[in-house]
């Protein structure tokens, strides 16, 4: 399998983390970026970061740095557009991507989005207990070959990510959820606290008996 490139979007505010970027925020005493980084390491090819305004805040990071392509930020679907421009220009034909507060997403998430046509969209979606369907569509496996009618659809209005996926006939790869939600992303001090608990019983988990 050929392994795609990724891109870790962090294009959105913590406002509900008291203005903190997301990236930047700690989990166990690590940045969530960081936390992305590792989980996506083994699973893609280059890895780039998307992020808005002064990138010097990451200097730390070893990351290509690429900012929105489109004049206004006009949320995901800009950071996705970034991401496919990038990854086509470094002369992939797919591209990953993953939104950077979300650092439990599964280690196999290349490997089973992969398992479509070569020029199909495919996007993460997990089903709660009672069988409802819920999309994840910042994760997802996009063709580079689709950027210019991405830019096109943009500048005539398009916005949300999975009206506009769905239009191009992505398809749906269900991951399980098991104990935790592997898709669950840190939006709120509660957030934070439940993350650190998951982290503990991962670790308690992992050790030894």
């Amino acid at each position: 399998m050929t392994l795609p490139a990724a891109v870790i979007l962090a294009g959105g505010c913590g406002t509900r983390l008291g203005g903190l970027d997301k990236a930047l925020c700690t989990l166990n005493g690590r940045s969530f970026l960081a936390h992305c980084q590792s989980r996506l390491a083994p699973q893609c090819g280059l890895i780039a970061l998307n992020a808005n305004g002064d990138t010097r805040r990451f200097h730390d990071t070893k990351l290509p740095i690429i900012s929105d392509s489109v004049q206004d930020s006009l949320g995901p679907l800009s950071g996705i557009l970034t991401a496919m421009e990038w990854a086509a220009s470094n002369g992939y034909t797919q591209v990953l991507t993953i939104a950077v507060d979300t650092p439990f997403f599964p280690m196999n998430l290349a490997q089973r989005l992969l398992q479509k046509p070569h020029d199909q969209i495919a996007l993460a979606a997990t089903r709660d207990t009672n069988g409802h369907l819920w999309l994840h569509p910042t994760f997802a496996i996009w063709p580079t070959s689709l950027h210019e009618k991405l830019r096109m659809d943009l500048e005539h209005g398009a916005r949300k990510v999975t009206a506009w996926a769905k239009a191009q006939g992505a398809v749906n790869i269900i991951f399980e959820t098991q104990a935790n939600d592997p898709f669950f992303n840190i939006n709120t001090p509660e957030d934070l606290v439940r993350a650190e608990q998951i982290v503990k019983s991962q670790t308690r988990a992992d050790q030894p008996r």
